[in-house]
């Protein structure tokens, strides 16, 4: 029986009807793809520190495209993002996904030049500097994004599929494009923001933190004393005989001698500790984590390297050493008392210690013991 009239019409209205559901579905779709990329980046506009954006930017676009694997490459060359991310205690070296760079060169080299993305089957000659063989499994298709900022690479955006169709060459990037210049533009603000924060609060002769970094820090470590419950311990460091050296040898020779002892000092202390100078030839150091005990044998180290010091300058050897005084703070053993009092009864403990070493001789640690004992109510 020949179709008739009526049954192409409605083989017609049914094609019709399947491809404007396919439509409808697709735009559905596209929308709800957009309130997302819209909340992300919302989101990360909304980031403080540039670890949270670092974080953000590995867990969320993974969740946002759908993805299994995402790499986060940012270009370091003189280690100021690592001083940021260590600043914050943001253990960035065994962050999975997270590389630091300290040249472009790389990046240069896995884009040749261009600043476009680069998408397609994952072929290791091409790929695989930008997915460390360290994670579980290769990529069946990848789209590798610069991340860049007036003209000048800041790192890449390397997204990873185990599906072989998910990026081919000759897909649109304009998505990917549009992400990598929020993320770029992000980071660059952060860049910013913590350079300014850092060089307010950066004793400029020494390099390391101020007085004024120190007393917004204290509290921050004591909140996490007191949640952790792990111990925080105080050093206060005095150079014996500072005014000597002045008198004697020049300020300029005693500029030289306090970023010395102050380079010294922080090579004895870990990464996420905090040193500070408090003013003239006054440094404080908090180290979280540290007992009394392990403090006293930081402190002797510091004494000793110093003892050991020889500082030239202008063709003269200077001699210096330094007195210390340790305090810990140990929750556990410790009375509670708003953060403000512990973090100034923690610096006056150790700095009466400190008082000790000067009194006993100088070149010598003297031990001011726990703060706030429940026994001493």
């Amino acid at each position: 029986m020949r179709p008739t009239l009526e049954d192409d019409i409605t083989t017609e209205l049914r094609v019709l009807e399947s491809h404007l559901d396919g439509m409808l579905s697709r735009v559905q779709h596209n929308s709800l793809t957009l309130k997302r990329l819209q909340s992300f980046e919302m989101r990360l506009l909304a980031m403080n520190t540039l670890a949270e954006m670092i974080e953000f930017i590995l867990a969320e676009t993974k969740i946002l495209f759908g993805l299994d694997v995402v790499n986060l490459w940012l270009v370091d060359p003189k280690n100021e993002i690592a001083a940021y991310l260590d600043s914050d205690h943001y253990d960035y070296r065994r962050r999975e996904g997270l590389l630091l760079l300290n040249q472009e060169a790389p990046l240069h080299t896995g884009f040749i030049g261009s600043k476009q993305p680069v998408l397609g089957s994952y072929r290791d000659h091409d790929c695989e500097r930008f997915f460390p063989a360290a994670q579980p499994k290769k990529p069946a298709s990848v789209v590798i994004a610069p991340l860049v900022r007036r003209d000048k690479y800041l790192g890449s955006l390397n997204l990873g599929s185990y599906r072989t169709d998910r990026f081919v060459q000759g897909m649109a990037t304009d998505f990917i494009e549009h992400i990598a210049s929020v993320i770029s533009i992000c980071l660059e603000n952060n860049l910013n923001v913590e350079t300014i924060r850092r060089t307010s609060l950066i004793d400029p002769l020494t390099g390391v933190n101020n007085r004024r970094f120190l007393e917004q820090r204290i509290e921050e470590e004591l909140d996490r004393s007191q949640r952790t419950r792990d111990p925080l311990s105080c050093l206060f460091m005095d150079i014996d005989y500072f005014k000597r050296i002045n008198d004697g040898y020049g300020h300029q020779a005693g500029d030289h001698v306090l970023a010395a002892v102050a380079t010294v000092i922080k090579k004895q202390l870990r990464n996420n500790d905090v040193l500070a100078r408090y003013g003239g030839e006054e440094f404080v150091a908090l180290l979280s984590q540290s007992d009394n005990k392990h403090t006293v044998e930081i402190a002797e180290r510091i004494r000793g390297s110093i003892a050991d010091l020889r500082i030239t300058f202008a063709e003269q050897t200077i001699p210096v050493t330094i007195s210390l005084g340790a305090a810990t703070y140990q929750p556990a053993f410790a009375l509670k008392k708003p953060v403000a009092e512990i973090a100034l009864q923690l610096i006056q403990t150790a700095d009466a210690a400190l008082y000790e070493a000067k009194r006993n001789g100088r070149n010598r640690v003297e031990n001011g013991g726990l703060v706030l004992r429940m026994d001493a109510a």
